[in-house]
């Protein structure tokens, strides 16, 4: 699946992408037919707080953009949890397209 990362107000390294891309590929294994993804992290630390990391996920597939978005401390862990609302969101069109 093609990739594209974004960060907004901060320099990711290597390894933050390479963690993201691995967790957002394991997502082919429950729907294969995605077309390409955007990744969107944010750092919001002006704001204060201690969920100020953003990551929101955005995949295409045939018929739809699906969407999540999560907040947390690190980026690691709002990625974890933005790739589960993702997992759910793909079983769920997974399941609709295949009753139609």
């Amino acid at each position: 699946m093609k990739l594209q990362m974004h960060s907004i107000n901060f320099d990711p390294n290597q390894q933050l992408n390479s963690f993201i891309q691995q967790r957002v590929n394991k997502l082919e294994t429950f729907y294969d037919r995605i077309i390409d993804g955007e990744v969107f992290m944010k750092d919001n630390g002006s704001q204060g707080g201690t969920d100020n990391k953003e990551v929101e996920i955005r995949l295409f597939v045939p018929g739809s953009t699906l969407f999540s978005q999560e907040n947390a401390a690190s980026f690691e862990a709002a990625a974890d949890a933005a790739v589960d609302a993702m997992r759910r969101q793909l079983k769920r069109h997974k399941q609709k397209q295949a009753t139609h």
